[in-house]
């Protein structure tokens, strides 16, 4: 369960009272399965399996039960020990690890608002203290990782006050879209039964700069935004999760219903529903066409397939984007040139599970 939304300043709350916490009375800790994904069978219909990675959960795929391997239990978080170093999330179903993927077992009966809280505070305690080939997060995790949190006048964790706090401090302040996703108030069927099939053989090329208006956004520095104030609108920087935004901020610079490229290092694109402020290296595609939210998934997917052709020597800058050309489905116009299929991109998107959702 992503939980981007619960990025909040610690200098927002009192925490001076807080009292430093080893993880281990919380969790109950294990190194997960150790299971290599290449030697599993992919299976839709199969278990989770939580690799590395800092995105999807955490989750790379889905894999075939293995008859002689205990999977770890629902409600646990998992931790990545290497990859991407501290990425923390609540894990909803039972699950299997690859390598370097801890898993931490509450030891105490615990809501899953709380379980986000904590979630967050250790992957934040690992962005700062821990990484590789130095201090390396494996040799901490189970012995003297610790973490700040309120106390009651026991002087124990203050399971109440986390509990409140999420409910009354931070829920309300969820986007309607997001709120139903966090209370599951969500329908998952498609919004149509056409389920249309990809036939990308038929497909045609078209420039970027035939579509889009392409062009630089403002940079707003991050400590301009701290003295905003937390608010409505995402601020969107270069990292290639949580469609690229750190967090919620009273600023905004650029119009929203366009796409974002990260243009510093892997080229990954969002949509961006709303107004929105950005950091340093985030390009704007402004749409020359009526984009909805379901041609804006569908160009967001095609485009972030593309992101093999970069990396720190070859970056998807502005210009390169003008010079790039994206494969799209194609109908022929009245004057007998092709142009993208609009309609059918949505018909396509809409036709998949949770499309109710957009």
């Amino acid at each position: 369960m992503q939980h981007f939304w619960f990025k909040m300043k610690s200098s927002n709350m009192d925490t001076s009272n807080w009292k430093t916490i080893n993880i281990n009375t919380i969790f109950d800790i294990s190194y997960g399965n150790k299971l290599d994904m290449c030697q599993m069978m992919p299976s839709k219909n199969g278990i989770p399996f939580v690799t590395r990675t800092g995105t999807n959960n955490g989750v790379g795929g889905y894999v075939e039960i293995l008859s002689n391997e205990t999977s770890n239990k629902s409600g646990s978080l998992s931790i990545a020990l290497g990859g991407s170093i501290g990425s923390t999330f609540l894990q909803s179903k039972e699950f299997y690890t690859s390598q370097n993927v801890a898993v931490l077992q509450p030891k105490h009966n615990i809501s899953n608002n709380i379980k986000i809280f904590l979630a967050h505070l250790i992957e934040r305690e690992c962005q700062m203290k821990f990484c590789a080939f130095g201090r390396e997060l494996n040799k901490h995790i189970k012995v003297d990782f610790t973490i700040k949190l309120p106390i009651d006048n026991n002087g124990n964790p203050d399971w109440q006050w986390i509990e409140e706090y999420v409910k009354k401090n931070l829920v309300p302040k969820l986007p309607d879209k997001s709120k139903s996703i966090w209370e599951r108030k969500f329908d998952t069927k498609p919004l149509s039964n056409n389920r249309l099939q990809l036939k990308t053989k038929e497909w045609k090329w078209f420039k970027y700069t035939k579509l889009f208006n392409i062009k630089g956004s403002i940079t707003t520095p991050k400590i301009e935004l701290e003295e905003s104030g937390f608010g409505l609108w995402p601020y969107v920087t270069t990292q290639a999760i949580n469609n690229g935004i750190e967090g919620f901020y009273n600023i905004k610079t650029e119009k929203g219903n366009i796409l974002t490229v990260d243009s510093a290092v892997l080229g990954y694109c969002a949509y961006q529903e709303n107004d929105f402020s950005a950091s340093d290296h985030v390009e704007e595609l402004i749409p020359k066409f009526h984009l909805t939210p379901y041609t804006a998934m569908f160009l967001t997917t095609i485009i972030n397939k593309e992101q093999y052709r970069y990396n720190y020597g070859r970056k998807c800058s502005q210009t390169k984007l003008k010079k790039s050309q994206i494969k799209l489905p194609a109908i022929l116009n009245a004057q007998g040139e092709y142009e993208p299929d609009w309609q059918w991109m949505e018909d396509y998107i809409k036709g998949l599970p949770y499309s109710r959702c957009l």
